[in-house]
């Protein structure tokens, strides 16, 4: 029997929790050709919710298009991986390359055939006379317009998902050109403003740069509606968590459910992790049943095989990152400049904890929850409660 439970990976339908409320709402936008921004913290499930979207479009009738801006390591290779996700929605190979050299002519793209994934036929796209900025600027410009185009060429709505959407910025960046840096975002709004028939979903999981692209001095200033992703329903996911043990034949102990989406810190990513492992672990035992102690059980598990890791990052931190993170996981990310907290810490002055807080969260090992600092990953927080000092 498969295990029910799947993390590291978009998940399946069948493992997706809840979210309705939000997958409607996405769902609408799209179909009515809206530029949605989707913000959310890492391991929330933004890019399981952008897939299950996708799909339901699909099913409305709608071509779907996925592409991971972060991916890629330049703008062009970017500008190419785009152009060639776009043309996949056409699944005969000819009419898609003649797609390419009708649509993209002026920009001279080089297109061959290739195998794919089972041998199946696919299309490499390259432009390599895209050598100087003006030449890439040009580039952009077709490559932006395709969505547009293949819409009205098929006469049907398209949906284009832009995950970690933020890295756009980075490209403007090439070669140290700090001043090109909204020219993408400038170019890509201009595109996207005039297609009525394609809903696009800008993704991002670095709260912090998405907010700033959405800003009053960014092209992207009011250019849709936003979503921000909230952490799920702890009572939905404890409920998701029992159901899927007991329909796999392990009888969940009462209050198990709970128990892993509190330990896991009600992350999607670390409450299927856990429990993905507390299943492993049940099935090789073959236990009927699982309970609290079989949790903690297996949490011991993963903290000492995790152990070089969790070390490796602790000891690259330093003493004042450490002595924040410290204080931030045994007092819950709450108050960490009071005085007192500081006191009992030896955190030292609050700008001195301010500074660690602030470099803990760029590092992605804490996040911003409010007035709140929550430890990114939850089985770092437990290593660091229980082996630190």
């Amino acid at each position: 029997m498969d295990n029910p439970f799947v993390y590291g990976e978009v998940v399946p339908d069948a493992a997706f929790v809840d979210r309705e409320v939000e997958l409607d709402r996405l769902v609408r936008d799209l179909l009515a050709g809206q530029k949605v921004f989707l913000i959310s913290p890492r391991r929330y499930g933004k890019s399981s919710l952008v897939r299950q979207a996708l799909a339901s479009a699909g099913r409305a009738g709608a071509l779907a298009v996925s592409v991971t801006v972060s991916s890629y390591s330049s703008y062009v290779a970017f500008l190419e991986g785009y152009a060639r996700a776009l043309v996949s929605v056409e699944s005969r190979v000819d009419r898609a390359r003649k797609w390419l050299r009708e649509m993209l002519g002026t920009v001279r793209p080089e297109v061959r055939v290739e195998p794919g994934p089972g041998g199946a036929p696919t299309l490499a796209v390259a432009f390599p006379s895209a050598r100087t900025h003006q030449d890439v600027s040009r580039l952009a410009q077709e490559v932006f317009a395709l969505p547009g185009r293949i819409a009205d060429a098929r006469d049907r709505t398209l949906v284009v998902a832009l995950d970690e959407f933020q890295a756009v910025a980075s490209f403007g960046a090439e070669g140290g050109r700090t001043a090109r840096m909204a020219q993408v975002e400038h170019a890509l709004r201009a595109a996207v403003q005039h297609q009525r028939r394609v809903g696009y979903v800008f993704s991002g999981s670095e709260p912090s740069l998405m907010e700033a692209m959405l800003g009053r001095s960014r092209p992207f200033y009011k250019a849709g509606p936003v979503m921000r992703l909230e952490k799920i329903d702890p009572a939905a996911f404890a409920a998701f968590v029992g159901a899927r043990f007991r329909a796999t034949r392990i009888r969940p102990e009462p209050g198990l459910g709970a128990a892993i989406v509190e330990l896991a810190g009600n992350l999607p990513y670390d409450v299927q992790r856990l429990a993905h492992e507390l299943w492993d672990d049940a099935r090789a035992e073959g236990a009927k049943a699982v309970g609290v102690e079989d949790l903690h059980r297996t949490l011991r598990r993963l903290l000492g095989e995790h152990e070089a890791l969790f070390e490796t990052a602790w000891q690259r931190l330093t003493l004042a990152q450490r002595a924040a993170l410290r204080a931030a996981v045994l007092e819950d990310g709450r108050e960490l400049l009071s005085a007192d907290t500081r006191a009992r810490y030896r955190l030292g002055g609050a700008s001195t904890v301010q500074a660690s807080l602030n470099a803990l969260v760029r590092d992605d090992v804490l996040a911003r929850e409010g007035a709140r600092y929550a430890t990114v990953d939850s089985l770092f927080r437990e290593w660091v409660a229980r082996h630190t000092h």
